[in-house]
């Protein structure tokens, strides 16, 4: 009896003590598992903080990609060329090929004759203007018809003509200039001027030009020289006849009588 109480007792002993082994290691497991949370934690702003100058370049380069050129990149990257009279003979044939039959666009075609010789991107307004006239000078004094002028330079804005009127001083000489455009100007002020004295050069706009001529305040039929300010680009790189409104406006002008004269050989015309 005393020898199973002392064997049941050793027993007790060693199990309370591998208990108490037990109960310490699941102490230190706890103790050590929240260790690794915190660095996890510290992680997470990292990754997000990585992330977010990706999206912002894969969102430039999406809009780099779908940018398209515009014209005026492809005409500042282009060499200017001079226009010649064909290119004016395409656009009347493309402008009237929906509106005339194939006869009546036969009847449209100028000939070679009627057109003077075109500007190579080398002179400068007065001795483009020389070379085409050289007897200006006499044409200016034999000239005494009001209501009229002697040489058309159509351009495509008031500001345009400003400047051209500036630098034709070599050519003009004692010719009297009057300005043909439609800003600040009213139509009756310039027709009364033209009725007033003579006028050798006009220099403006195809609309404003229109308009007098259907009102009578601009007589076409002496007119000897019909110039087109054809290669200057404005700052959109745009010529005159790359503008629609002007362009319509030209060949409006044109119907006025312009082509008649050009097919009878008495006006000239000229792309500057």
């Amino acid at each position: 009896m005393g020898n199973w109480t002392s064997d049941t007792y050793q027993k007790e002993d060693e199990e309370a003590s591998d208990g108490e082994g037990e109960g310490d290691t699941e102490v230190m497991q706890q103790e050590t598992v929240p260790v690794p949370v915190p660095s996890e934690k510290t992680k997470q702003p990292k990754e997000c903080f990585l992330i977010q100058p990706k999206e912002r370049k894969e969102n430039t380069t999406k809009t780099r990609k779908r940018r398209k050129k515009k014209i005026t990149d492809v005409l500042a990257k282009s060499e200017p060329k001079p226009g010649l009279p064909e290119d004016l003979q395409k656009l009347m044939k493309d402008y009237y090929s929906s509106r005339r039959s194939v006869i009546e666009l036969e009847e449209l075609n100028l000939p070679d004759s009627c057109f003077l010789k075109a500007n190579d991107l080398t002179h400068s307004l007065s001795s483009y203007l020389k070379e085409i006239c050289p007897k200006w000078v006499k044409l200016r004094k034999n000239h005494s018809e009001k209501k009229s002028v002697l040489m058309l330079i159509i351009c495509s804005s008031a500001i345009r003509a400003l400047e051209l009127i500036r630098s034709m001083t070599a050519f003009r000489g004692d010719g009297k200039v009057i300005k043909l455009f439609a800003k600040h100007i009213k139509v009756q002020a310039q027709v009364k001027l033209l009725e007033k004295r003579v006028v050798h050069l006009g220099v403006g706009t195809p609309g404003r030009i229109k308009e007098l001529v259907k009102q009578g305040g601009l007589n076409l039929n002496p007119l000897k020289f019909l110039v087109f300010d054809w290669n200057w680009r404005d700052q959109k790189l745009r010529r005159m006849m790359d503008i629609p409104e002007i362009r319509k406006e030209v060949f409006e002008l044109l119907e006025m009588g312009v082509l008649s004269l050009c097919k009878s050989e008495s006006l000239k015309l000229g792309l500057f």
